[in-house]
């Protein structure tokens, strides 16, 4: 998980937060090409202590968010819906001098814009205003039937996934709660691995992901540390040298049963969450095409550098996982992608084999190996690796929903 997917703000304070930034120009949008359903453009630019758009409304439809980091610490830039809490599409890591593209399809109504500098917080937010404007920017014809299939595809991998993993957390959680810590060690990577796949998914819905994912290093000042790494630092338990110079104090069988027993119910309420004709209806081509560059800004920032899983260092297993989710998402929109972009779609299909191919030479047994066990030439192969097959996998929204 990264630091921004921490819980958002009340939307009560969002209004105060927009009137001491002074960040938004209420110039109107206009459609790049001025033509009904072309891609309405907007500009973002981020600093320290700014988040400038271009204008605060838009027409529904197509909408692109040029993103542009002036600041010095990498950002990122979230449009958040009406109750701050829920993402609706969001573009990760962007460096120091950098720009990138946010593609989303944007239903009337209101919503609000949050840039992250220092990828910490609650960000930097103002509200934003998409007007209804009638055009119709579905595809037709095959290509419609194409991103049917590619929506219809993914709503039931989620589904799946969720449901396996509530299969897997029963049987951790009746394990770490038992005192089995054999048992719930031997559990945890293969269960997360569900989780992971579907971590966009999981972090659209504000108040989940980080209840059940936050890192102790993403803690904020007074916030209750909860969810799967609280559990795994007490399964791993760190000497004093790698817990701030402290002796770890293991859980009591009380707390055990407490943090256990809120992991399954955040687990079972995630599973109903995506089971429902709501969800379904909110799963379009774009969500499916920026969560899979959001799985590949995962593998980035926390799995290729060892930092998601510190203390048991399974970090490949979720490394996996996320490179699963995000094969899953582009091989729903391939057919979409060969019919519009096919040297797109070869060098996706390359990139993702490279990489794959990389990983595999650390398998071990029905796993991988510890991070630990890396070199640091492994590490950075696997990174330029991830980095290459980033760059195409950037694309692929614009090109199946543009």
């Amino acid at each position: 998980m990264t630091r921004a997917s921490r819980a958002a703000a009340p939307v009560a304070a969002l209004a105060l937060a927009a009137a001491l930034t002074g960040c938004v120009d209420n110039a109107p949008t206009t459609s790049p090409s001025g033509t009904a359903g072309a891609p309405a453009g907007l500009t973002v630019e981020s600093t320290a202590s700014q988040c400038t758009l271009s204008a605060a409304t838009a027409p529904s439809g197509n909408l692109v968010f040029t993103v542009t980091n002036a600041g010095s610490d990498v950002t990122e830039f979230y449009l958040l819906a009406e109750d701050g809490l829920r993402i609706v599409a969001e573009v990760e890591n962007i460096g120091p001098g950098l720009s990138r593209d946010l593609v989303t399809v944007a239903k009337p109504g209101q919503y609000f814009t949050a840039c992250k500098p220092g990828m910490v917080g609650d960000g930097i937010r103002a509200p934003f205003t998409v007007t209804d404007s009638g055009a119709d920017v579905a595809p037709t014809g095959e290509l419609a039937d194409q991103v049917t299939a590619a929506t219809t595809g993914y709503v039931a991998y989620v589904k799946d996934q969720t449901e396996q993993l509530l299969t897997g957390t029963e049987a951790f959680v009746d394990a770490y709660k038992a005192g089995d810590d054999t048992a719930a060690r031997a559990l945890y990577a293969p269960t997360r691995v569900h989780w992971e796949r579907i971590e966009p998914v999981a972090e659209s819905f504000g108040d989940l992901d980080p209840r059940m994912d936050l890192r102790q290093a993403d803690l904020a000042e007074g916030e209750e540390w909860t969810g799967w790494h609280l559990l795994e630092k007490d399964l791993w338990q760190p000497d004093a040298a790698a817990n701030d110079g402290e002796e770890y104090v293991p859980l009591t069988d009380a707390q055990r049963a407490t943090y256990a027993d809120q992991l399954l119910a955040d687990t079972r309420e995630l599973m109903d969450r995506t089971h429902t004709d709501a969800f379904a209806a909110e799963i379009t081509a774009d969500v499916i095409g920026n969560g899979a560059k959001g799985l590949l800004d995962e593998v980035a920032t926390g799995k290729v550098t060892g930092e998601e899983e510190i203390w048991s260092h399974t970090d490949l297993w979720d490394f996996q996982a996320n490179l699963d989710g995000a094969r899953v998402a582009y091989d729903g929109l391939r057919d979409v992608a060969v019919a519009k972009d096919p040297a797109l779609a070869e060098q996706l299909d390359a990139r993702f084999a490279e990489l794959q191919g990389l990983l595999d030479q650390h398998r071990a047994e029905d796993g991988f190996v510890l991070y630990t066990e890396l070199d640091a030439d492994q590490v950075k192969e696997l990174s330029v690796a991830v980095d290459a097959l980033s760059e195409p996998l950037s694309r692929l929204t614009a090109v199946v929903v543009l």
